[in-house]
């Protein structure tokens, strides 16, 4: 694969309904007031899982912006193995992974997991976040749209 089929902004500029659609999905989970931190996470964890390049690297760049620690995102692929997440951060990411792997059904001890730390309307709203993840994932993926590039700090001291 050494090349994108399409970019995201064609995306936008061919359906732009439809990119509408999946980005409202997508902030519904923010507006109610899930902490945006932790759905950052959640969508780097999807986007690992499914294989979208664009979107981790888009989900990193994110996550660095909302100042979400360096070790923490590198470790997002190995949650369970490290201690930086939280009891809820946990939670979040199981339930990412089993509706991510759906075909794998969601048990009940990850169910049960997430409804320890969420009330029944926030995880509705994480699970509308987790759906637009991977909404957004199979077109990356389909498309093979170009990761977006890290902006470069100026120097300042430089000029």
């Amino acid at each position: 694969m050494s090349h994108a089929r399409k970019e995201y902004t064609d995306f936008e500029k061919l359906t732009p309904d439809a990119f509408a659609a999946v980005r409202s999905l997508g902030q519904f989970a923010a507006k109610a007031g899930l902490d945006k931190q932790m759905l950052e996470l959640v969508k780097l964890r999807a986007s690992q899982i499914n294989g979208c390049a664009f979107c981790v690297q888009f989900h990193i760049l994110q996550g660095e912006n909302l100042g979400i620690p360096v070790d923490k995102l590198n470790l997002v692929v190995v949650w369970r193995e490290a201690p930086q997440f939280s009891a809820r951060e946990r939670a979040a990411l199981a339930w990412t992974e089993a509706l991510t792997m759906i075909a794998d059904g969601v048990s009940d001890e990850v169910y049960a997991q997430a409804s320890a730390e969420f009330s029944e309307q926030e995880l509705t709203y994480l699970t509308s976040a987790i759906a637009s993840i991977n909404a957004w994932n199979r077109f990356g993926a389909a498309y093979r749209w170009t990761p977006p590039a890290r902006k470069q700090a100026t120097n300042a001291a430089a000029s």
